[in-house]
């Protein structure tokens, strides 16, 4: 089994959902291909016709300041300029004919397998999404019947209630009279 240089799993995690797309963030692709991002983002710019709106598109200042309240980058010094790119999958596929260098191609497929791998997951909460829609309706039908077994072993968990009438004789005297007195 082949070490990868990149594990998939951490690509996976740095995946995100922006305008109904899963995409990579300029400086997140810049740190696993080990260049900086201005290199990153000169090199993209040098073939702007290769990167449609689809492959790639700038974060507005709002989707860039939520990314960085979820993320708790810093807004200190230094930073960054321009507002981040984000690269959807074919983006990404279209990075490795502009960056030759062998780690990129390594990182590229690396990334590849992540999207594959979240194409996958999300494919399979489908299916039990499905199964488990098609499980709430079985019981749906018989909500009333088992509510009523409910209710019935409920019933029978109750504690008896006391009657209010005892059982036996019981003799009550009304006066203290009935007690014998010592004569002297």
């Amino acid at each position: 089994m082949s070490k990868d240089i990149v594990p998939v799993e951490p690509i996976a995690r740095r995946i995100l959902i922006l305008r109904k797309e899963r995409v990579l963030i300029d400086a997140d692709l810049a740190k696993l291909y080990g260049v900086t991002t201005g290199n990153l983002n000169r090199a993209v710019s040098r073939n702007r016709d290769r990167f449609p709106e689809d492959f790639m598109f700038r974060l507005t200042r709002e989707e860039a300041q939520s990314l960085i309240c979820q993320s708790g980058i810093s807004k200190g010094r230094g930073g960054r300029r321009a507002l981040p790119y984000a690269f959807t999958e074919q983006g990404v596929a279209m990075l490795s004919s502009i960056l030759k260098s062998g780690r990129a191609i390594k990182v590229n497929i690396a990334i590849m397998r992540a999207f594959v791998r979240l194409r996958g997951m999300l494919e399979a909460n489908r299916e039990l999404a499905r199964k488990f829609n098609e499980l709430e309706k079985r019981v749906g039908k018989h909500d009333e019947e088992i509510g009523a077994i409910i209710e019935a072993i409920r019933q029978l968990m109750r504690p008896a209630t006391k009657t209010t009438r005892e059982i036996g004789f019981h003799v009550q005297e009304r006066s203290p009279c009935s007690r014998t007195r010592k004569v002297q």
